[in-house]
């Protein structure tokens, strides 16, 4: 009667425990279901990309009528011929370079050079941690043969107190100029032009002619880096061209101390870099490419994204692009696809006309070779242009890539071109000069389905979270489960022998089987972090291939692991269970994938797509015995499938065959890949090495795992 009365008063659990009861004994369906509404999701998101707008009222773009005239762009047409006659007397870019300054002085603007020295593309451990731009600066001799000098020019802003600054970028190579390029030099000339007569500026313009013969980003982040940290050289920087072989040296000493004086402006409120690609010879009209990716997944504010679109839309008459992965605009599976997603969304949208989802299946496809793009440029970690650079020092900036449909000698073609692509870097340096503080009305964290359309974070973090959901309960269902086995131990060897065996079993189970499991888990992560280490030295080898050090660098890592285990002991010979050995995986990628959230989500989202699937499903392929032949071959396939597929070189492959359509297999090319995420110091590659192989090789001795007899048994029962 008593223990009847304490039944009836025992509290029960609270209604969030027993809901984590339930789904871990449910966790198999729980997993199915979040994993398969995640990618759901995900292929859904090209239909819920919403239009963008503008945040900030203070933009107003296009208010203002344009000033840019056709005297502006005949000035333009006089500047290029100009430059082209300094290009043909220019040796090693100098002359340009003073043309240039000569064409600034006389508009009264204030101007100056920069030298600076390519960058170093050596490996190193700490470049992770450090900024890329430290090993550009001028050396304290000056006596370089090798550098390059961008041309700055600085216009004081009449209404202004010189504390903010709107920087305009025109890259161009001094050492073989282009045409495109004398145009791009051009047109930022008649823009500099028409802003130094302007009475209307609030903030200072600064323009740089970015010497771009070691790349566009090498020359504007060593002219940032310097802005920004000034460098003072021990020894004067002389102009002087007999190091590159002339006999005539620049006289007069202010030029010597002109080119000395750095001369900076206010903070950078924004910057546009454009530029004049080649020539297309199809097409109704002109087009501007958006380029906007920066260092691991960072993105410029959407409002000024929003103005560049509307100006060069709606009041110039461009088409606007944005990157997108061809591969994808033809797939005939995408296609399939969308067919489903627009019956399925007329469907719904006549149960409720709110459920706007029947997107066409054309504006799908291309929203989706687009968001690929977007989510493949932000993954990488690698800037898209030199805008990158000023992302670095939290400045918004966007490329511009113009891509002309006329003949070169088409004058009128090419004055109508001038003028058009004038007024919209007016229009946008107008609609910066209208902020009274910097860009922070509109979005930082979102993905472009197309020049006008952009998914939020609050809907891409969507099927990040779905696919995340089942973690910590199928870990908390393995947990359970490694209990459960051991009761059945102490349960299947009898009465006789039960105060033994259980003695046996705390001593070599409990919650020491946990630290063995750890214990594991940090041998694993000791060694990813030393084959992340040893491209330093595997750099060190002279003359040595891409394919040449790939496979130095897998044998070494073989070794290193071989070695570690020999150590430490096998991962095996302590006993721990299977699950585990899983719980514990299934800990650290989730610990991982929180952690690149925050860093980069992009990469977090591959990661989880590819990852998750296979810690999820990971099962010891001996622990199949008892099956029958259909489920057993359909478990072995996919979870040798999965394994494959999340192999660093096989993402690889996958992630070149959806970006360019290639699906040829060369072993040094991912040597070529690592090294291109190490010399931009992309978290990815941390991330690759100290999360993602970890959580793989872990999968891999998860399959291997000798399941003891007593698993294989109650397998059976």
């Amino acid at each position: 009667m008593e223990s009847s009365v304490k039944q009836e008063t025992q509290p029960k659990p609270r209604l969030i425990v027993r809901l984590g009861v339930f789904l871990a004994s449910h966790h198999i369906l729980f997993s199915v279901i979040c994993c398969s509404a995640g990618i759901i999701v995900l292929l859904l998101l090209p239909s819920l990309a919403k239009n963008t707008y503008l945040s900030e009222n203070a933009l107003i773009p296009g208010s203002a009528t344009p000033l840019f005239s056709t005297e502006d762009a005949i000035e333009a047409n006089r500047f290029m011929k100009g430059i082209e006659a300094a290009d043909g007397d220019s040796i090693g870019g100098i002359d340009m370079a003073k043309f240039i300054a000569q064409q600034i002085e006389e508009l009264g603007a204030e101007v100056c050079y920069h030298k600076f020295l390519p960058h170093s593309k050596h490996f190193h451990p700490l470049k992770f941690f450090t900024t890329m731009s430290n090993d550009m600066a001028i050396e304290p001799n000056g006596t370089d043969t090798n550098f390059g000098i961008n041309t700055v020019g600085i216009i004081r802003a009449p209404r202004g107190d010189g504390k903010e600054a709107v920087v305009l970028v025109t890259p161009y190579n001094s050492q073989r100029v282009h045409s495109n390029e004398l145009l791009s030099l051009a047109l930022g000339f008649s823009v500099f032009s028409l802003l130094s007569r302007a009475a209307w500026l609030s903030k200072d313009i600064v323009w740089l002619s970015a010497d771009s013969q070691f790349g566009e980003y090498a020359a504007v982040s060593a002219w940032l880096n310097q802005y920004h940290n000034p460098v003072f050289p021990s020894h004067s920087v002389i102009f002087d061209t007999k190091i590159h072989g002339a006999d005539h040296i620049y006289d007069g000493n202010a030029e010597k101390a002109e080119f000395e004086a750095f001369k900076r402006a206010g903070t950078m409120a924004a910057a546009l870099i454009f530029k004049v690609g080649e020539t297309r010879r199809y097409g109704d009209r002109d087009s501007v490419t958006m380029y906007a990716e920066a260092s691991n997944g960072q993105m410029p504010n959407l409002d000024l994204l929003n103005v560049v679109h509307y100006l060069a839309v709606h009041r110039q008459g461009f088409r606007v692009n944005i990157a997108a992965f061809s591969s994808l605009l033809s797939s005939a599976w995408l296609r399939v696809i969308a067919e489903f997603f627009h019956t399925l969304g007329t469907v719904l949208r006549k149960i409720n006309p709110d459920w706007k989802l029947d997107i066409a299946v054309h504006d799908y496809v291309d929203g989706t070779a687009n968001l690929a793009s977007s989510i493949y440029n932000q993954a990488i970690g690698v800037p898209t242009g030199s805008h990158g650079a000023f992302r670095d020092y939290q400045v918004d900036a966007v490329s511009l890539e113009f891509t002309p449909t006329f003949n070169v000698r088409n004058e009128n073609a090419k004055s109508l071109f001038l003028l058009r692509g004038g007024r919209l870097v007016e229009g946008v340096v107008r609609s910066v000069n209208n902020l009274l503080e910097k860009f922070h009305q509109s979005f930082f964290l979102y993905f472009l389905t197309a020049p006008s359309k952009f998914i939020s974070v609050g809907v891409y973090m969507i099927p990040f979270a779905l696919l995340l959901a089942p973690l910590p309960i199928v870990a908390a269902a393995l947990a359970d489960g490694s209990e459960t086995m051991k009761k059945l131990a102490e349960k299947s060897i009898g009465d006789s022998k039960t105060n033994g065996s259980t003695d046996f079993l705390q001593s070599k189970g409990g919650s020491w089987k946990w630290l063995q499991a750890a214990k594991v888990l940090l041998v694993i992560q000791l060694w990813a972090v030393l084959v992340s280490l040893l491209p330093y030295y595997i750099t060190q080898i002279p003359d040595a291939t891409p394919i040449q050090s790939s496979v130095i660098w897998a044998m070494l890592s073989i070794v290193i692991l071989i070695a570690l285990y020999v150590m430490s002991g096998s991962p095996y010979s302590a006993g721990v269970e299977w699950k585990l050995l899983k719980a514990t995986m299934i800990t650290s990628i989730s610990i991982g994938l929180g952690l690149m959230s925050i860093i980069n989500f992009a990469t977090a989202q591959l990661g989880a797509l590819i990852m998750i699937p296979m810690c999820l499903f990971s099962r010891p392929l001996k622990a199949r015995s008892g099956m029958n032949f259909l489920p057993r071959a359909v478990l072995l396939a996919s979870n040798i499938t999965l394994a494959v597929v999340g192999f660093p070189p096989a993402a690889l492959l996958i992630m070149k065959g959806l970006s360019k359509g290639s699906w040829t297999v060369d072993i040094g090319e991912f040597w070529v890949w690592m090294e291109f995420l190490w010399e931009w110091s992309s978290a990815t590659y941390l991330y690759l090495f100290l999360v993602h192989l970890p959580c793989w090789l872990l999968c891999i001795h998860v399959l291997l795992h000798p399941c003891s007899q007593l698993e294989l048994k109650m397998k059976q029962e």
